[in-house]
């Protein structure tokens, strides 16, 4: 896993089960490639508007570095990075089981801030929000789905069914392991601006450190434990209101 880990930089890390992959362990060549064709438009999109959160978020609150820097787009060849965003996931989904990637991270000019601690905290939740928001949109348009499925061809229906069931699971997965409370991820900068001066400044300094405990929590299987809850709680909350 490679990324860019600094003061003001928000690194998306994109770690999840594909759930494709595990419902069949010996899927073919033909198969993997239906995979990749259903799950890159729904990934790419979750990235996009992820990391384009954080960029407007930052811009309102009176930072315009990713403005500056052409980021606050939803244009997805300013936030994805060739190998992690696209070759890594893909070489990763052909050999089955987790799927590990990264975006580019969004600049942030935290000295722009009015209140530092509170509008770091508020962009770096924005990118979370965004994917809970393209979580419970994907599911009203699967509610939608399900109604036209006796009027819509079966071969239009399923690859759409398909595609926007990845679109809840992926973006439920992203926002549940950005919110992990380990800086640089998002999470870590919301408990940052949370917690007072003291207990923050005792967090901030865990961020060198920070994406080696996320692989140790990974390498060892217990990522799921911390995320898999919060996951869970996103998807019932989504349910309700869907």
């Amino acid at each position: 896993m490679i990324l860019v880990i600094g003061e003001g930089l928000l690194p998306n890390v994109l770690i999840y089960v594909s759930g494709f992959i595990k419902e069949n362990e010996d899927l073919d060549i033909s198969s993997i490639l239906q995979t990749v064709a259903v799950s890159a438009i729904p990934l790419v999109l979750a990235i996009t508007f992820h990391e384009a959160a954080h960029g407007y978020a930052a811009l309102r609150l009176g930072d315009p570095t990713a403005k500056m820097l052409g980021r606050v787009t939803l244009n997805p060849i300013k936030h994805i990075d060739p190998f992690g965003t696209i070759i890594l996931p893909i070489m990763l989904m052909i050999f089955g089981g987790i799927i590990i990637g990264y975006a580019k991270p969004v600049p942030i000019g935290v000295r722009n801030f009015k209140d530092p601690r509170r509008d770091m905290a508020i962009t770096g939740f924005a990118g979370p929000l965004t994917n809970i928001v393209l979580a419970l949109l994907s599911a009203w348009i699967l509610n939608g789905l399900i109604v036209l499925q006796g009027v819509m061809p079966e071969s239009l229906f399923a690859p759409l069914f398909a595609m926007v069931r990845f679109s809840i699971r992926i973006n439920i997965i992203l926002a549940a392991l950005n919110l992990l409370p380990v800086p640089p991820l998002d999470g870590g900068r919301v408990l940052a601006g949370i917690l007072p001066r003291d207990l923050a400044h005792h967090l901030d300094r865990i961020e060198p450190y920070g994406m080696i405990i996320v692989i140790i929590l990974l390498a060892t299987g217990m990522l799921g434990v911390f995320i898999f809850p919060v996951a869970r709680f996103i998807a019932l909350f989504i349910s309700l209101l869907s």
